[in-house]
């Protein structure tokens, strides 16, 4: 993992993305000597990764509870999807 600074980022950013998908790299993005963000290529998951995940953390009794009050604190979605306008 390479870190760059903040403002070298800025300047050579399409650069960064091009290492980040073309060779797998990872920065560390440095701001007044602090690590501030990563920038790494995206995780990729398949449908196997999900009925994995789902097998090995099944939902336990109350889930249904805290979705409903998840949902209540959330209110309500929007009627309409605002990316396909």
């Amino acid at each position: 993992m390479s870190e760059i600074s903040a403002t070298e980022a800025s300047k050579r950013f399409a650069d960064l993305l091009d290492a980040v998908e073309h060779r797998g790299e990872t920065f560390t993005v440095v701001r007044r000597g602090r690590a501030v963000a990563t920038i790494a290529p995206a995780r990729r998951g398949t449908g196997a990764d999900l009925r994995r995940i789902l097998a090995e953390h099944p939902p336990d009794d109350q889930w249904a509870d805290e979705l409903d009050e998840l949902r209540r604190f959330a209110g309500d979605a929007a009627a309409a999807d605002p990316w396909n306008d």
